[in-house]
């Protein structure tokens, strides 16, 4: 077997190797010259094709122990010695099951072809202007814009998340070029790296030859336009270097695995326990006829008539049951726009220990406002703001006018006022945009500055980050404002009215390593060249100048709840900045290592900066987080906050949202870097108890790699944990960590780009509709708008789900029992005989038309009412221990089932000695009604829709007795002897149970029933 498994994944192998992604050159308008086969560029989101959907889905079915089962007793039935009753008996429900579900997943594929036929049909003519608001077709190089500037905006939502525009920058070289014709007739390359996953980074080289000498442009991030980005103002022109399954977008779509709840693993175990069941009950039988005859073909006969103990029926009604939980959840009034995505696992919403939740956009509300400036010796708050604005008005009124005054010894609060709010002016990445130039007006020709619309009520501003556009609209707010931007100027607004324009000569983006941005800039009136710099404190403190506050003030600031950022700037002479540009630009043409050589440059700058001032920006809290965090905590699930952002941040929005209680002691996890340093932290927390950790990425990591165990078991006993600094990756890490190590079923909740890999790898996954785009809630199982949401969908949605499935599944599995034990009554009474009690219609009538309904109308039922269920979230802890199906609720069906498979069928045998024909027409009348009374003594509240179902079954059984002559005698059943024996029978299997129900109901109440009387 072993030989055979490695011929076959060879073979998979060699039909599914992978193409090594390479390097590439792309000649401009020269496709001959390319010798390299490319993927085609299509998306295809399609599990199956037309050949590999029926096998594929079958497969998917199959792979069930429940499914397999019946394939094969039906398949059986083929054998004339094997052959019990009619075949329809058997392949009719199989062939219901497999119709359902094919139905779904067809309908499911046509949607997913439907969605890509129509990404694909968007045509592009070869040399194409697309303009404004559409997507980018494939991975390109930007090589032409009608824009003035020679750069255009584009919106990344469906790449990363985020929602603001992003700026992208011409290939100067092709922008220069006099006509859109012309980049036909030069003589150019493209050389690009090979494709990878990191969407925020790009290394290749632009060469043109036949000009002398040759031009060589560095290429970078900024000279791409990624597919599946939308254009958002002009037109642009770009080269192809990616297509189809090379793109970055494609690259970073993990496929996300099949999600499979708890509630069906346990059911599946179920079925394993009645399947040996099923045949210890086909041996015992063997060995009572004395192993006579053919006996190994009456096993398999004895096997086959008690096929009924497993309920085909059971994954169709459970499968049911989960579309009517999402139906309802979608419908519920209190939490609208809820979107449920994965129809599988509503009930993992009621088992819920661990709560895995993002900070920003989740807990926050992702809306920055400026709260407080401090320049060291004084501190200015919102109260004071209007003081900072006189001063500033003061200062540009004597800046105007006078010569630059001599540089004093101390320098007045004011000049140092000035200074600080002209850094925070000048250094970021935010642009103005106007509403009326959006609309239309950008395909006419810029007019003059004087004519331009700079007027307030219609500027709005754009930023990769939000606390970039709340600094400048402060500036805005305290009279300097920032009126226009492109690639090569900003310009400001003095409080008089006065234009004041600033030429950018470099600029160095934020990244998440460097945590900070640079900006250098030559002042149009003086001439002056200034670097300024801004970034988080921890990367800062280093740079600046040595001072006694920045470190303490931070600590005061994050006590607060806001985010700090240090502003510092450094005055450059023209020949330290021409030293500087030349080394720049040789490190950003090399190939290798290219980063490291660019951030050693820039580094070079970055020493004895002068420090201007520290600002706070707080980010608010989400509607309701408070109340819905104490809600969750009193249910027993433990809330775990992993955030990207710092510590003392993280901290402090713990604290006002909650997470922590207000008597409990925060633990702060010291830094840690190696094993040592990682046993004497753990061995200080483990000192404590009932306290919050609060623990930083890095030292997480040191923690996992040399004392995983240890810790999780220190962690998993806190009420609440923080991780701050966390990556993406170590977001989905924690989730499966938690998974291995302590067996409960985790939920992680976000709202942005980086928290998919977290959604996807937790057993239930929520994503919330944020600032930071739909990538999270497309992601996720299920999808709300609010976070306070999360309360009613947990302890309402989850509760109910779980308990009615529990109760649907094990009624199911009665069912089969109860008719199964039947059989083995009745042939143990007939020397064993391998004969079927019930044969063809009334056997396939019983599973469906006769007790279906009733049955499903279980999905109705609910112990407690939503209000209730939301007054005492102590009733969720019940849950999550698992008591509505286990192994000794499952024992208590069977032997309900057993008792009443044996009244049923010994009262008819009893009471019917002499007409014996009638005993099947008696002993299946009292079944359905057995079971009908069965569902009305498992409901525990009456939805009108349930009594309509028992009706209707009722009827349809009443109705159908007149059409099934061959098996019942309709004189002897209109008779009144016929009528008192079923009653009796049907009293005797039901009346012990309601009365040991009620005696329970009065003695040992369960929990909710305390709550509702």
């Amino acid at each position: 077997a072993c030989s055979c498994q490695g011929c076959c994944e060879c073979l998979v192998h060699t039909c599914r190797r992978k193409k090594e992604l390479k390097v590439r050159t792309v000649w401009l308008g020269h496709p001959e010259k390319c010798e390299e086969k490319y993927p085609k560029n299509a998306i295809k989101n399609q599990k199956y094709n037309i050949v590999t959907f029926v096998p594929g889905v079958l497969y998917q079915q199959f792979k069930f122990f429940l499914n397999l089962y019946f394939l094969v007793v039906a398949c059986s039935q083929f054998v004339p010695s094997l052959k019990i009753g009619y075949l329809y008996t058997y392949w009719a429900p199989l062939g219901f099951v497999l119709a359902v579900t094919m139905v779904r997943e067809a309908v499911d594929e046509v949607r997913r072809c439907r969605r890509d036929k129509e990404m694909n049909s968007q045509l592009y003519s070869k040399l194409t202007s697309r303009w404004i608001n559409q997507r980018i077709p494939a991975d390109m190089i930007f090589l032409r814009t009608s824009e003035k500037t020679g750069s255009c905006f584009i919106r990344t939502d469906q790449l990363d998340g985020e929602t603001d525009w992003k700026l992208r920058i011409t290939v100067a070289c092709t922008q220069r070029l006099p006509a859109l014709g012309d980049l036909f007739s030069v003589s150019a390359y493209v050389y690009a790296q090979k494709p990878q996953l990191d969407i925020h980074s790009f290394e290749g080289n632009f060469t043109r030859e036949d000009c002398d000498p040759p031009i060589h442009e560095s290429l970078s991030i900024e000279n791409t336009l990624w597919a599946s980005t939308v254009v958002a103002s002009g037109t642009v022109i770009g080269v192809v270097i990616y297509t189809g399954k090379e793109m970055r977008s494609v690259l970073n779509t993990s496929q996300s695995k099949n999600k499979v709840g708890l509630l069906d693993l346990e059911l599946n175990r179920l079925t394993k326990a009645l399947f040996l069941a099923q045949v210890v009950l086909s041996v015992v039988m063997v060995a009572l006829q004395g192993f006579l005859g053919p006996w190994f073909r009456n096993l398999f006969r004895f096997v086959v008539l008690f096929s009924y103990i497993i309920p085909i029926s059971l994954r169709v009604n459970l499968d049911m049951g989960k579309s009517a939980y999402g139906w309802m959840i979608m419908k519920d009034e209190n939490i609208p726009g809820t979107v449920v995505r994965t129809s599988t696992i509503p009930e993992e919403l009621g088992r819920l220990v661990y709560l895995l939740t993002d900070k920003t956009g989740t807990l926050t509300q992702n809306e920055m406002v400026f709260k407080r400036l401090h320049l060291g010796t004084v501190s200015y708050g919102m109260d004071t703001m209007d003081e900072i604005q006189s001063h500033i008005i003061q200062s540009y009124a004597q800046v105007q006018f006078l010569p630059p005054p001599a540089p004093k010894v101390r320098k007045s609060v004011s000049s140092r006022i000035h200074k600080a709010v002209k850094a925070i002016a000048l250094c970021h990445n935010v642009t103005p945009v106007y509403e009326s130039r959006v609309n239309g007006a950008s395909a006419e020709p810029e007019s003059t500055e004087a004519d331009q619309d700079f007027s307030d009520d219609n500027r709005t501003y754009q930023a990769s980050s939000p606390d970039d556009v709340a600094l400048v609209r402060w500036t805005e707010s305290v009279g300097l404002t920032l009126v226009n931007r492109d690639l090569t100027s900003l310009q400001l607004k003095t409080p008089a009215g006065h234009i004041l324009t600033y030429y950018i000569l470099q600029i160095f983006p934020f990244t998440s390593e460097s945590k900070r941005m640079g900006i250098i800039v030559r002042e149009e009136a003086t001439g002056d060249i200034t670097f300024y710099m801004k970034g988080a404190d921890v990367a800062m403190a280093s740079i600046v100048q040595y001072n006694d506050w920045l470190e303490e003030e931070c600590g005061n600031m994050a006590r607060e709840g806001l985010r700090t950022l240090v502003v510092a700037k450094k005055a450059l002479t023209e020949e330290q900045y021409q030293d500087f540009e030349s080394r720049y630009n040789q490190a950003k043409l090399s190939v290798h290592d290219r980063a490291l050589k660019v951030a050693a440059v820039v580094e070079s700058l970055e020493r004895e900066m002068e420090l201007l001032c520290l600002t706070g920006v707080e980010d608010q809290l989400q509607a309701d987080v408070r109340p819905t965090l104490e809600l969750l905590r009193n249910a027993g699930i433990k809330i775990w906050m992993l955030t990207g952002d710092k510590l003392e941040t993280a901290t402090c929005i713990a604290k006002s949202s909650h997470l922590v209680s207000r008597n409990q002691d925060i633990h702060v996890f010291k830094p840690v870097s190696n094993r040592g340093e990682a046993h004497l932290e753990l061995n200080a927390f483990r000192r404590k108890h009932d306290c919050a950790l609060v623990i930083s990425g890095d030292s997480l990591e040191v923690c996992l790699r040399y004392y995983e165990h240890e810790f999780v078991e220190l962690a998993c006993q806190c009420p609440a944990v923080v991780c701050c600094r966390c990556s993406p990756t170590q977001k989905a890490q924690i989730v499966r960590l938690l998974q291995q190590h302590t067996d409960n079923r985790t939920c992680a909740i976000g709202d942005g780009g980086n928290d998919v890999s977290m959604i996807q790898a937790a057993d239930c996954g929520i994503g919330i509709e944020g600032k930071e785009g739909k990538q999270a809630s497309l992601a996720a199982d299920f999808s709300i708008t609010q976070f306070k949401h999360i309360g009613r969908l947990l302890m309402v949605h989850g509760h109910n789900s779980y308990k009615r499935s529990a109760a649907l599944g094990q009624f199911v599995m009665h069912r089969g029992m109860i008719i199964s034990t039947m059989q083995a009554v009745f042939s143990s009474i007939f020397y064993f005989a391998s004969v079927p009690l019930y044969q063809g219609f009334l056997m396939v009538g019983y599973a469906t038309i006769y007790t279906m309904f009733p049955v499903f109308s279980l999905v109705l039922d609910q112990d407690v009412k939503p209000e209730m269920a939301l007054l005492y979230p102590e009733l969720y802890k019940d849950l999550t221990k698992g008591r509505s199906l286990s192994f000794k609720t499952f024992l208590i069906w069977v032997l309900i089932s057993v008792y009443q498979g044996g009244i049923l069928m010994y009262g008819a045998l009893v009471l019917f000695d002499q007409e014996f024909v009638h005993v099947v027409a008696i002993s299946f009348t009292a079944l359905i009604l057995t079971e009908l009374l069965m569902v009305a003594l498992t409901v525990r509240t009456w939805h009108w829709l349930m009594v309509v179902a028992e009706l209707i079954s009722l009827g349809c059984y009443l109705a159908s007795l007149a059409f099934l002559n061959e098996y019942f005698d309709l004189s002897f059943i209109t008779t009144w002897v016929f009528l008192w024996k079923v009653c009796v029978i049907t009293l005797v299997s039901c009346l012990p149970l309601y009365i040991i129900k009620y005696l329970k109901r009065k003695f040992s109440p369960p929990s909710y029933s305390k709550l509702s009387s």
